[in-house]
């Protein structure tokens, strides 16, 4: 006897619930774990953490296989360096832009991720969006612009650090979807892959790196118990948000990951005025965090419409995966939420 329709649908609703949950607990617990680590401990090697996570999971997609979870698979090595290499500009992008631009400016460029997803579906996946799913999606830009920019004061390195980060963060999406569907990768046969190989890269460069962002070396820092316990503590967390993000595959789109991402930035707001003292909220605040959801809820009933997203090939819509960058959460590592 077949499953029925609806308790099919509702199953794959569930799923979906159950999986953007997870994607949020452990996006927003490790901002908050980030947060306490750099703002109050003054761990300030974003590079390198971001390293670590990546060392962390390695560990874990390592147990994985040998205990048959994942499969061998394929990826042929310049695929996987384009890849890296995309992924750490994005780590390495944000970084500079937060530390270059006002946090204002920085919140701006990281919603300019969305209209250019949005154009490399166009052009790519020949993807054609309805009006309302437009609409949709600027309201929500519109709220959390309202809610997070602040002070705006721009300077010409710091625009091109927020272009470089921009546009490396939305092609290392894309080209995660791009490379599933090219070589049927699973989303831990990918994991697999790619965490290896951004560990070794991070840790190798991102001493470097983080010196010449903060003129401090990672290697003369004071850890303390504490610390220590924060940084163990973020890297766990890590393994989460990037498992997470990889059981969001096939699930959502690019562009719907990113909608829906924006409610991570509206809990940690919350979060952070629950936490953190009521000192930020006020009534513009509470106007920008009520359109971004209203625009969130239009967005889901918009695009699931038919003709509110679809591709013009015919490509199986089992295929649309996606790839939010296993970054995305980790370059908002010092980000002042």
């Amino acid at each position: 006897m077949g499953v029925a329709p609806g308790s099919k649908a509702e199953r794959k609703a569930a799923l979906d619930a159950g999986a953007w949950m997870f994607n949020v607990v452990t996006s927003v617990g490790i901002i908050m774990v980030n947060k306490a680590l750099m703002a109050t401990h003054g761990f300030s090697f974003a590079t390198t953490l971001t390293g670590l996570h990546f060392a962390t999971t390695t560990l874990m997609t390592s147990v994985m296989k040998w205990l048959g979870y994942i499969q061998p698979s394929y990826l042929p090595l310049p695929e996987l360096v384009k890849f890296v290499f995309f992924a750490n500009l994005s780590i390495v992008g944000m970084n500079v832009s937060l530390m270059w631009n006002s946090v204002g400016f920085y919140q701006i460029a990281k919603l300019c991720i969305i209209p250019v997803l949005c154009f490399l579906e166009i052009l790519f996946d020949k993807v054609r969006y309805s009006r309302d799913t437009k609409l949709s999606i600027m309201l929500v830009l519109g709220g959390v612009a309202v809610c997070t920019v602040t002070d705006v004061s721009v300077n010409s390195q710091g625009l091109i650090a927020a272009i470089v980060a921009v546009w490396s963060t939305a092609l290392q999406q894309h080209y995660v979807h791009h490379l599933q569907r090219k070589y049927s990768l699973g989303s831990f046969n990918l994991l697999g892959h790619t965490a290896p190989a951004q560990a070794a890269s991070l840790l190798i460069f991102g001493p470097f790196v983080d010196f010449w962002l903060t003129n401090k070396r990672v290697d003369t820092f004071n850890y303390t118990m504490v610390v220590t316990f924060f940084i163990v503590l973020s890297c766990i967390i890590a393994v989460g948000t990037n498992l997470s993000q990889f059981i969001c595959i096939g699930r959502f789109t690019a562009v719907s990951f990113q909608v829906l991402g924006h409610m991570k930035t509206i809990l940690v707001l919350t979060l952070g005025f629950f936490l953190f003292g009521k000192e930020g909220l006020n009534f513009h605040v509470a106007v920008g965090m009520t359109l971004a959801v209203i625009g969130m809820i239009w967005y889901g009933n918009a695009s699931s419409k038919p003709g509110g997203k679809e591709r013009q090939v015919y490509i199986p819509i089992s295929e649309k995966i996606q790839k939010h960058s296993i970054l995305l959460s980790q370059s908002e590592l010092g980000q002042k939420v």
